[in-house]
């Protein structure tokens, strides 16, 4: 007796048709894929697709929102999506905040240990005549192989034969900057006008490099790799402690609010139950 084969449809593909062009299969994997929720809560509506950095601000803000429902502050919500807070709302939610992180006040100590360590970044008015050649990480480049090429061409600027009018030669024919027209002339620079990166390297660090020339070491910041050199320097005034004690205070006071906030939202995820999204837990208390 002859038997027909099973059908297709209903075995082999589960996902609906046959069809390369058909878009049940992409249907399907959307479907299998929950949307991120934290104790049950989805975090958006199916079918929407925030990037990353979004998608953790409405995880937050949900955490916050349930931690505000558990003490009582915000009405429980009865949806199964996290509803967007009205400015009452957000406004509770800060004030639990502000009562439950304890921010503490830097002592006069710790202030002149941190201007004593850190002198350099207490100097007005210096700035450096710089120019460079860019090595542009960008999306799909080989990372690797980049820092590899920035190094060959350092090598060969820090050779003693390199002749005059190399580095301006080597802008032209490898920097991913507009100031490659101008063998990479940045002009003068103050620590204000550099990313953060190469500030602390130009400007801030203790053992940054002093004197003019080529650097001897690649620099990296979000731009990509940097071979920098310095044709001129202003020193700029050394301000005293008491004249920037007050700064100190308010930044290592900042840095302290942040550090407590980290933990206080680290906290709350170890405590909650958070699907279809990865965000830094933890099992410890508050204040440690």
């Amino acid at each position: 007796m002859h038997t027909s084969p099973p059908s297709s449809s209903s075995s082999s593909n589960p996902a609906g048709c046959a069809s390369g062009s058909c878009q049940c299969a992409a249907t399907a994997l959307a479907l299998a894929t929950p949307v991120p929720c934290i104790n049950g809560i989805a975090l958006f509506e199916f079918g929407q697709n925030p990037p990353l950095e979004a998608l953790q601000e409405l995880a937050y803000a949900e955490l916050l929102r349930q931690e505000a429902v558990n003490a009582g502050l915000l009405p429980r919500h009865k949806g199964l999506i996290a509803p967007e807070l009205t400015d009452t709302e957000r406004q509770v939610v800060e004030t639990m905040v502000d009562g439950a992180v304890t921010t503490p006040q830097p002592t006069a100590e710790e202030c002149k240990r941190y201007y004593d360590a850190n002198k350099a970044q207490f100097v007005v008015g210096q700035a450096l005549h710089l120019r460079h050649i860019l090595f542009a990480v960008t999306p799909g480049v080989n990372v690797q192989a980049l820092a590899t090429h920035a190094e060959k061409a350092l090598l060969e600027l820090l050779h003693t034969d390199a002749h005059a009018g190399r580095f301006e030669q080597l802008a032209a024919e490898l920097s991913n900057c507009p100031t490659s027209t101008q063998g990479g002339d940045l002009g003068w620079v103050g620590p204000e006008h550099c990313a953060p990166e190469l500030a602390a390297e130009l400007f801030h660090q203790n053992h940054a490099q002093r004197g003019n020339g080529v650097h001897t070491k690649l620099m990296h910041s979000r731009f990509g790799f940097h071979i920098m050199e310095v044709l001129g320097r202003r020193e700029g005034e050394q301000k005293s402690y008491t004249e920037v004690q007050e700064r100190i205070a308010a930044q290592l006071t900042l840095q302290s609010r942040s550090k407590s906030l980290r933990q206080y939202m680290s906290l709350l995820v170890g405590r909650a139950l958070v699907e279809g999204l990865d965000l830094e837990g933890a099992d410890s208390p508050l204040v440690q």
